[in-house]
Order: structure tokens, then sequence, then C-alpha cells
């Protein structure tokens, strides 16, 4: 009974990270080497009371701005947590990037893409996006790219690999296991994220001079 349990456990654990692992396995590079896409999408992360991105947003940031100006990425998504007036994390997002040289026009919010499934199923669901470079650190990477593609959009990724090994980076690589057990029960129950109208961001973002 207790090797059952502990084989059950192991399963439940390490079952999710070889899935992710082999859904996206030769389709995360660095920017370099990453097959140009018209859409990049950044997931977002903590804002500071300041009103300016975190040191993981604005590395995640860096590297869609690294994206657009080498010609990986035509339009940038900005995807993050709005659920609060004086919280709005694709705000700050497009602020920076503006500030790092990415025109205005080439940047589509979204306002609901609180959590990684919900950003990949928004994107293609709400903005019509059906292939994309998902931008996020190193070790979230993997899970998004997995989650995407089981969501029905051909993903790569392009991930911020300049945050320390301290004890942040070290919580959130942890944090892996529990989320990408998250993301199956996501997946297989079809989970519906906030949805709303469909929006021609993207479309009119890519048609823009």
């Amino acid at each position: 009974m207790v090797v059952s349990t502990c084989i059950a456990a192991f399963v439940a654990l390490l079952g999710p990270w070889a899935l992710a692992g082999a859904l996206s396995y030769g389709k995360v590079h660095d920017v370099a080497d990453t097959e140009p896409r018209d859409v990049a999408i950044v997931l977002g992360a903590q804002v500071l009371p300041s009103g300016t991105p975190s040191a993981y947003l604005r590395g995640r940031l860096d590297v869609a701005a690294d994206l657009y100006r080498s010609g990986k990425a035509k339009v940038i998504l900005v995807s993050g947590d709005n659920r609060e007036t004086h919280y709005n994390e694709p705000k700050v997002m497009k602020t920076y990037l503006v500030s790092k040289g990415v025109p205005a026009a080439r940047i589509v919010e979204d306002f609901a893409g609180l959590d990684t499934y919900d950003t990949c199923v928004r994107a293609r669901r709400i903005f019509g996006v059906d292939r994309a470079i998902m931008v996020t650190q190193d070790y979230h990477e993997i899970r998004t790219v997995a989650t995407c593609r089981m969501t029905g959009l051909d993903a790569v990724g392009a991930p911020d690999r300049t945050q320390p090994r301290d004890t942040v980076w070290w919580k959130g690589w942890a944090r892996e296991f529990g989320a990408r057990g998250k993301m199956i029960t996501d997946v297989v129950s079809s989970r519906e994220p906030t949805l709303g109208e469909t929006d021609d961001g993207v479309r009119e973002a890519l048609n823009s001079r």
C-alpha cells in the first residue's frame, strides 16, 4: 500500500513535468536562434508600487524588445493582470516597451491574462493568434510553451535567462511542480477563462506602419 502510494505520488509529480518537457522539446531558444513569427506574447509579472516593472518583468520585456528590434516579431502582445483599477500590468508593460523603442502601434494589451493558461487561450480565441513566440523566465518557459501547444496555439519560446539563481528564482522553479499539475487539470477540463468579445488589435497592429 505504501509502495503504491509512493509510486502514484511520483507519477503525479513527474508526469506533468515530463509531458511539459516533451511538448516544448526543441522549441525554446535564445533570441538569436528563435524562428521569426508575427507575434511575441509577454506574460505579465509583478508591477512595483512605483508603477514600474519588477526585475523579472523587465527581463521578459527586454527579451520582447530584442525580438522586435531583430525582426523576429512584428507585434508584441502584453498579457497580464488588470483586475483592479490601481493595478495594471499590461499598461506598465506597454509603457516600458515604448521606452525601449518599440512603437506603441505595435503593442497590443491583453488585460485578462491572469495566468499562463488564460493567456494562451485568450491569445487564440480573443486575439486570433495561432502562432507566437512566448516570452517569460527560463524555468517558466517550458510549461508556457506546453500549455499553449495543448490549447491549440503553435508556440515556441524565447526565455529571459538574466535573473540570478537566488531564493526568488528557486522558489519559482519549485513552484513549477504544482503549476504543471494545474496545467494538466486546466487543459483536460477545458477550463473557460475570462473571455469577452474578440479583439482585432493584433491584426490592426500587423497592418500598421
